[in-house]
């Protein structure tokens, strides 16, 4: 029989969180800052060319939550620590960003992060090679940007005679802006670049 006490009582001190997030992928990622000459840079990653996901491309340190890690603070700074082979001491972490939804199934939690001066840096084989980018750069030079149109495309054995107007329903596809930040011979774009300008927006 159904009990609206007990209802009330599960609702009651129930956190909001994201419809299917436990069958989602989640990731955590660092936006390292560091001082260079006297500046403060944004340091990135080109993923090695042997990987089999993403392979050349760039993107900020950090990689799947796993079952181990406290928060997804701590695998930003876990895997910040595995890839770029500094002790854990030498970050400090400043804060969340938002949380990134790229689909139902892929969630990614950034962060922003301080790399001590001086600290000294040996990227593991997952990294091709590492670079920075001065933050005033960043001020003087705005992003390309394009769009990509997400178009719907139902399976072939689609139930279209269970919904309204059948085969002429009217899908709502999906325009996602896509930004281009091109620094000397390096592309930044994609997951990294929305993350990247989420985080210039507060500097």
């Amino acid at each position: 029989m159904f009990d609206i006490d007990k209802l009330s009582e599960r609702f009651r001190d129930r956190e909001r969180n994201i419809l299917g997030h436990e069958k989602a992928m989640h990731s955590a990622v660092l936006v390292p800052l560091l001082r260079r000459n006297n500046e403060w840079h944004v340091l990135f990653e080109v993923r090695s060319h042997d990987l089999k996901r993403q392979p050349g491309e760039i993107c900020f340190p950090g990689g799947r939550v796993e079952p181990q890690d406290e928060d997804d603070r701590e695998t930003a700074v876990r895997e910040t620590c595995e890839e770029l082979q500094i002790p854990k001491e030498r970050l400090e972490i400043l804060g969340p960003l938002d949380i990134l939804v790229q689909s139902q199934n892929f969630f990614i939690y950034p962060y922003v992060g301080i790399i001590e001066e001086d600290t000294t840096i040996h990227p593991n084989e997952e990294v091709e090679e590492i670079f920075t980018v001065p933050l005033s750069w960043f001020r003087e030079n705005k992003p390309e940007l394009h769009h990509l149109d997400m178009k719907i495309k139902p399976d072939q054995d689609f139930p279209f005679e269970l919904i309204p107007n059948g085969k002429n329903y009217n899908w709502r596809g999906r325009r996602m802006p896509e930004y281009f930040y091109i620094y000397k011979e390096w592309v930044i774009w994609g997951l990294t670049a929305r993350i990247l300008r989420h985080f210039l927006e507060f500097v």
